[in-house]
């Protein structure tokens, strides 16, 4: 026999997902970014990707979907604000470029205070920022997933409705490479479309004797695009400039927008911009 409570919770699952759909309905674009492994930088890939967008001028919106290490408001300078409620929903704190953004760390008291939540509350959160955040009209949204194929990339990969398709973000090292190959997987099996792979971290130029030097290893992004038939995005470079930009909140697309490594991104966001342009017309 089904009780009252569990009637009620029913309501309002089923109220939540019609939220979702409506305020995801006023979005043309919403691109996932996941890597299959923690630490091959793909917040900073996410946040500049976002910033080239608003370059060109669309309205560009970004979640930071990482519960455990929220780390986009940092990245755009806006750590440390406070959401405002209203009765259409919450309120995105705005960058100075207009860029929304969204992430559970302006809903802590200290950002040194960790986020102990066991799969359920995870999934609830983001459930949350699909249905009650008032994005507004937007063109693009970019969500930043926690690394691997866990509860929330699954969740935002099953509940975001009309996803555009999945960026994926690697490094040279092989031990990557293989946790990568899961994440392409995960993404194939639920027939979303991967819009391609981007390697991260491919090479860094010396200071001194200006040779570019391959710590993590070469070119296994381009071959795992050709391997698994994704296509293949392009190169980022180890770059200090782009670490220095992210750590005072200023992306580098922004900061430095004439730099080889703004180019690289800006080259990189022409042909995403192109893909789901394509897969949207009729």
């Amino acid at each position: 026999m089904v009780t009252e409570q569990e009637n009620q919770e029913k309501i309002a699952r089923m109220q939540q997902d019609v939220d979702i759909v409506k305020r995801m309905d006023r979005i043309k674009y919403k691109i996932a970014v996941m890597s299959g492994k923690g630490g091959v930088g793909k917040s900073t890939v996410s946040v500049n990707i976002a910033a080239a967008f608003a370059k060109k001028g669309y309205k560009t919106g970004i979640m930071d979907a990482d519960i455990h290490g929220p780390n986009v408001p940092k990245m755009f300078g806006v750590e440390g604000k406070t959401l405002i409620f209203d009765k259409e929903g919450i309120l995105p704190v705005e960058t100075e470029n207009g860029i929304k953004v969204m992430s559970i760390s302006f809903l802590l008291s200290s950002q040194d205070v960790p986020i102990i939540w066991r799969g359920p509350a995870q999934t609830g959160a983001v459930k949350q920022f699909l249905g009650e955040i008032n994005w507004g009209d937007l063109d693009v949204l970019i969500i930043d997933n926690p690394p691997g194929t866990g509860d929330i990339p699954l969740t935002i990969l099953q509940t975001l409705p009309s996803l555009d398709g999945v960026v994926i973000v690697t490094t040279p090292q092989s031990v990557v490479q293989e946790d990568v190959v899961k994440s392409i997987n995960l993404v194939k099996s639920l027939n979303i479309p991967i819009i391609g792979i981007i390697e991260n971290m491919s090479g860094f130029i010396c200071p001194h004797c200006e040779n570019e030097i391959f710590i993590f290893g070469k070119d296994s992004g381009p071959k795992i695009a050709e391997e698994m038939d994704i296509p293949f995005l392009g190169k980022l470079p180890l770059d200090m400039k782009t670490s220095e930009a992210s750590d005072i909140g200023n992306p580098i697309v922004i900061k430095e927008p004439e730099s080889e490594i703004s180019k690289k991104i800006s080259d990189i966001v022409n042909k995403i911009e192109k893909t789901i342009k394509k897969e949207a017309s009729p």
